[in-house]
C-alpha cells in the first residue's frame, strides 16, 4: 500500500481515477479503530464504578468527558487539517491516542480515569482528519460514495466497540479492554504510516486567523449550520439511548454488560447504510436524504413508547429493532451532511468538517448527561420522550430548509 501513486495535493482533480480500494479501507479502518476508544467504556460503567468506588454519577461522566474532549479537539485541533499536512497530523494523533488508552487501563482511580477519558477524547478526533482526507482524494463525482464508506468504518468502530467492550470485559475485566484498544490503535497507526499519501496544505495562514476564519464560515454558510444544529440534536437523544442502556438493561432485565454491549450489533446493522446513503445523496441530493432519514430516526425512537405494553422478551426485540432504524437514520444523515458540507468550500473542508462534528459532539456529550438525568427522573420513558423531542426538532430542522 505503500507504493500507492496518490499525489500529494489538496483536492483531486474531477477527472481523478477512483481511489484504490485498499486504500478506502484502510482510511475506513483508521476512522473506526480511532473513534471506537470513545465508545469502550459505555458497557462497562457498572463494573467499572465498582471496581474503583464510584456511584453511577461520577461513572456516568466518563462518557461525557471523552465526549467533551473530542467536542473541543475537533474545535482545536481539527481546522489544522488545512494548514498542514493531514498525514502527519494523524500520526501524531494516533500515538496520543494509544498513550491515553493506556493511562485508562492503568488509572488507580476514577479521577484519573476521567482526566484520560478527556485525553482519549481530544486525540481521537484523527478519525475527523482521516474523513476530509478521504473527501479530498475522492474523485467529486464519488464523494458521497467513499465519504460513506469511510464513514461505516468509522460508525462501526462506534457501534461494534460496545460489543467488544461488553465480552472482554466480561471475560477478563475492564482494564484489559483498555489494554487491548491501545494495541489496535498502534496497529491502525503502523498502517496509516505505511499506506497515507502526504497532503498539501490548502491555506498558510497561522493558527490564529486559522481559528479567526471559523466564525466566518460559520456566518457565511447557512448550510452548515443547518447541518451543525440537526445533526447535534440527532446526536443528543441518540447519545442519551447509548449511555443509559446499560443502566436500564441491568436495572430492569437484570442483564451484564456483555448482553448490554451486544446491542451494538443491532446500531451495527443500521449503520451499514451508510455507503447507500452516500450513493443517494450523490444521486438525489443530500438534502433530500436528511430529511428521510431524520423522519426514520424520530419514528424508530417513537417505537419504544410500546415498550411498557409489551412482555420482557417482546421489549429486548423492540430495543434491538428501534436501534437498527434510529442507527441507520442517525448515521445517514450525518453522512449527507458531511456531502452537503464539503461541497461548501473546497479549500476549507478541515475547518467545516470540525465545526460540523464540534455541534454534533456537543450534541453527544450534552445527551449523555440530560440522558443519566432524565433516567433518574423520569425513568427510562423519560431517555424515550428526549430522544423523541430531539429528533423532531432535526427533522423541523432538515424540513424548513428543504421549504427554503
Amino acid at each position: 500500500m505503500s507504493s500507492l501513486s496518490l499525489p500529494c495535493a489538496a483536492e483531486a482533480p474531477a477527472a481523478a481515477p477512483a481511489l484504490p480500494r485498499p486504500l478506502v479501507l484502510l482510511l475506513a479502518g483508521g476512522a473506526g479503530f480511532s473513534v471506537a476508544s470513545l465508545y469502550y467504556a459505555q458497557p462497562l460503567l457498572g463494573v467499572l464504578g465498582a471496581d474503583l468506588h464510584a456511584g453511577p454519577t461520577s461513572a456516568g461522566l466518563i462518557p461525557t468527558f471523552a465526549q467533551l474532549g473530542y467536542a473541543a479537539g475537533l474545535l482545536l485541533l481539527a481546522p489544522l487539517g488545512d494548514r498542514f499536512d493531514r498525514r502527519r497530523i494523524i500520526l501524531w494523533k494516533a500515538a496520543a491516542l494509544a498513550v491515553a488508552l493506556l493511562a485508562s487501563a492503568v488509572a488507580p482511580g476514577i479521577g484519573a480515569l476521567l482526566v484520560a477519558s478527556l485525553a482519549i477524547g481530544l486525540a481521537a478526533t484523527m478519525a475527523q482528519d482521516i474523513v476530509p482526507a478521504a473527501a479530498t482524494l475522492a474523485p467529486e463525482a464519488q464523494r458521497g460514495r467513499i465519504v460513506g464508506t469511510v464513514m461505516t468504518g468509522l460508525l462501526l468502530g462506534v457501534l461494534l466497540s460496545r460489543v467488544a467492550s461488553g465480552m472482554v470485559a466480561q471475560q477478563w475485566g475492564w482494564r484489559a479492554m483498555y489494554f487491548a484498544a491501545a494495541a489496535s490503535i498502534v496497529l491502525a497507526g503502523a498502517a496509516l504510516w505505511r499506506g497515507l499519501p502526504r497532503f498539501a496544505p490548502t491555506t498558510q495562514v497561522g493558527y490564529g486567523a486559522l481559528m479567526g476564519s471559523l466564525r466566518g464560515l460559520w456566518r457565511r454558510h447557512a448550510g452548515l449550520r443547518r447541518a451543525a444544529w440537526a445533526q447535534g440534536l440527532l446526536a443528543a437523544g441518540f447519545s442519551a439511548f447509548w449511555s443509559t442502556l446499560a443502566v436500564m438493561l441491568h436495572d430492569q432485565f437484570h442483564l451484564g454488560s456483555a448482553a448490554a454491549g451486544a446491542f451494538g450489533l443491532a446500531g451495527a446493522a443500521g449503520a451499514l447504510g451508510a455507503p447507500l446513503a452516500g450513493r443517494l445523496a450523490d444521486r438525489h441530493g443530500p438534502a433530500r436524504v436528511t430529511q428521510i432519514s431524520a423522519a426514520l430516526t424520530m419514528l424508530s425512537f417513537a417505537l419504544l413508547f410500546l415498550g411498557p405494553w409489551l412482555p420482557p422478551s417482546a421489549q429486548l426485540a423492540l430495543l434491538a429493532v428501534a436501534a437498527v432504524g434510529f442507527d441507520f437514520g442517525m448515521q445517514s444523515t450525518l453522512v449527507a451532511h458531511q456531502t452537503l458540507v464539503y461541497g461548501l468550500d473546497a479549500q476549507a473542508r478541515s475547518r467545516l468538517n470540525a465545526l460540523l462534528f464540534t455541534g454534533m459532539f456537543i450534541g453527544m456529550a450534552s445527551g449523555a448527561a440530560i440522558g443519566s438525568l432524565a433516567l433518574a427522573r423520569a425513568g427510562w420513558m423519560g431517555v424515550v420522550g428526549f430522544a423523541v423531542v430531539t429528533s423532531g426538532a432535526a427533522l423541523a430542522i432538515r424540513l424548513a430548509a428543504g421549504r427554503r
